[in-house]
């Protein structure tokens, strides 16, 4: 099958213009007429409901939590970045155009870059319309503070609550439809499956997780917003809900899945503190903009911070990179605290954390200062570890954060199966090898807000629809095979928890595919996750029942995905043998111990087509081409 990315011909400051024009349009009377089913309800999810639901579309949306406000997405603490250029330092769409392709090591398309920050200043004035309080400076323009990857400032921010403030928004406009009657909202509900009929999606099986009951959904088209896939690792920065399910399950009903093995590593985080540890807690990366990160000049120097003085501390992003300093990128920061832990530098009790101080800001600015900006991150910091920030610098260490492969989609946001669009982390599209910071938030709205409400309208005005009910086989087969899944893992009643699988699956990502990989690891860790995978079907342990609340069988459906979707990820590690942004592998590196890209051999999307239960996935590529951005080894120095 040839990947057609669908991107429009012209100058890519006019394709989206042009293409909007060329895209076919539903009359405002037949919009009643089409069924949009759409899959999560976080940013991406609820801005398009809301957005369909406002065009007269009939919107049918699932939440698997008991509220929207409970997604994800909320979680966002630093900022959304946008073009608007308020502080008057440089910036512009083709900056931020150019930031976002060279941060992302030049593995993404240039056109939905270019779309993407094309919009940008669209969703701020959404935003602001919608009430949503951002930081503003001394003359009422909204502030702007700096992130990862970037020489200006460009980041718009409500304190470090940004992502819950936009959320609401978002879910303000939502509700606003549920209660017009054009959005129908289903509450604690997990998409288990994909129904296609005659190569059309047509609708999914979900299952109710208070009651148990599975159910048939139809529709004309169906939007998957459900997130990313980090925790396959187990220990991540992401909720315990985000899972790879829907996403997965498409992939197995022929949507390709495009880049698994590119996941971001996050610099920022509050170190690993137990065994038994459930998840991980992320630190703004706005911190990194008066927080100075450093470790001991000396291996094995165990005094406390205060005790080590000035001269004998290596701020050592600022020393390697003095262009960027604490603000490089975020796969680029990670790296390097872990070559400094590596070297014995590393901080706390176990050697793997570094500095991130604030007492240069503290003394510069004044504690109020940092406090208007900061306190809510620095009282969350004292709460989880203790230790007030104000005084002592934090601690922090990378780990698992967002996914930038995802689900392959065209310039439409459609994926290989017509019907099905994705949006938001769920597809692959603008974020290439690693995504600067603040630019998740812009990716959810855009998509959301500005992309779907054209894009869906084409593909419905230009396709056929045969009338598909929910007793058609195609249903009634799909809902067969999930029941079968479900009944098989309650009938194993093994001895091993499903927590237990899912945490040595993570250790072994993490160990072999994690911040870095190299072949014989990956080649080993792909042998372990298939005997982790039979065992899992032989000896795990769901209790309860079908009929009821039952999260250990939501985990073990979950748990049992991600020990399928591991394989494709080290698969796909595999096969890219270069190092780009997040997908470090050991032996494509430059002298500096930077990551060394092939363009010759490796300048494309690697898109994997799902061959059937226990055989080798099917390798498509698209070819990427740079025709405004020179492609040249990233340097942040």
């Amino acid at each position: 099958m040839r990947l057609d990315a669908k991107i429009p011909a012209g100058p890519v400051t006019q394709k989206w213009d042009r293409h909007r024009f060329e895209l076919k349009l539903v009359n405002p009377a037949n919009k009643r007429r089409y069924d949009i089913l759409v899959v999560g309800t976080g940013l991406a999810g609820a801005s398009a409901s809301a957005s369909l639901a406002e065009l007269g579309y009939n919107v049918k949306t699932f939440c698997i939590h008991d509220s929207p406000r409970r997604a994800h997405s909320i979680a966002a603490q630093g900022g959304i970045n946008a073009a608007k250029n308020y502080p008057n330092d440089g910036d512009s769409i083709w900056r931020l155009f150019y930031d976002t392709v060279k941060g992302g090591d030049f593995r993404a398309r240039e056109a939905n870059v270019f779309r993407l920050a094309q919009v940008s200043n669209l969703i701020i004035d959404q935003c602001v319309a919608q009430g949503i309080p951002f930081a503003r400076e001394y003359g009422g323009l909204l502030d702007n503070r700096s992130f990862g990857g970037a020489q200006l400032s460009r980041t718009f921010y409500a304190r470090g609550q940004t992502g819950q403030q936009l959320l609401l928004g978002a879910y303000s406009a939502l509700m606003r439809q549920v209660a017009a009657g054009k959005v129908r909202l289903f509450p604690r509900r997990e998409m288990l499956d994909l129904v296609v009929v005659n190569g059309q999606t047509r609708g999914i099986v979900a299952r109710n997780l208070v009651s148990g009951e599975i159910e048939r959904h139809e529709g004309h088209a169906v939007v998957l917003c459900t997130g990313g896939y980090g925790n396959v690792y187990f220990l991540s920065t992401n909720a315990k809900a985000c899972n790879v399910t829907a996403t997965f399950r498409a992939y197995k009903r022929g949507a390709f899945f495009a880049n698994p093995c590119f996941t971001q590593i996050h610099p920022t985080c509050i170190p690993v503190h137990g065994t038994y540890q459930s998840k991980l807690t992320l630190m703004s990366e706005s911190l990194r903009n008066d927080g100075r990160v450093w470790v001991p000049q000396n291996a094995g120097d165990q005094r406390p911070a205060k005790q080590i003085p000035e001269a004998e501390r290596d701020y050592f992003l600022e020393r390697k990179y003095p262009s960027f300093g604490n603000l490089v990128p975020r796969d680029v920061a990670s790296r390097n605290a872990k070559e400094q832990c590596d070297q014995g530098k590393g901080v706390g009790e176990t050697g793997l954390a570094v500095y991130l101080d604030f007492a240069d800001a503290i003394r510069r600015d004044g504690r109020a200062a940092i406090h208007k900006k900061y306190g809510n991150l620095f009282q969350m910091y004292e709460k989880i570890t203790g230790e007030d920030p104000y005084e002592t610098p934090m601690m922090i260490y990378p780990a698992v954060h967002y996914t930038m492969g995802g689900l392959w989609v065209d310039y439409n946001l459609m994926s290989t199966i017509d019907g099905l669009f994705v949006l938001g982390e769920a597809n692959f599209s603008d974020h290439g090898a690693n995504r600067l910071g603040a630019s998740a938030l812009m990716q959810g709205l855009a998509d959301g807000y500005f992309v779907i409400p054209y894009t869906i309208g084409g593909y419905l005005a230009g396709s056929r629809f045969p009338e598909v009910t929910p007793d058609h086989p195609a249903f009634a087969e799909t809902e067969r095979q999930v029941q079968a899944q479900i009944a098989k893992l309650l009938s194993i009643r093994g001895r091993r928890t499903v927590d237990d699988f899912h945490r040595q699956l993570g250790l072994i990502m993490w160990d072999h595919c994690g911040m870095s990989r190299n072949n014989a690891g990956l080649e080993k860790a792909r042998g372990k996750v298939q005997e982790l995978r039979e065992e899992f079907w032989k000896n795990v342990l769901v209790p309860g029942g079908e009929r009821d609340f039952n999260q250990s069988l939501e985990k073990a459906g979950r748990v049992a995905d991600f020990l399928e979707f591991a394989e494709l990820m080290i698969v796909d590690a595999l096969a890219r043998q270069e190092s780009c942004g997040g997908h470090f592998n050991e032996a494509f590196q430059t002298e500096e111990n930077e990551a060394q890209r092939d363009d010759a051999n490796f300048c494309h999307v690697a898109a994997w087509e799902f061959a059937g239960d226990g055989r080798a996935p099917n390798f498509h590529k698209e070819p990427l081409v740079f025709e405004n951005v020179h492609l040249t080894q990233r340097s942040y120095k």
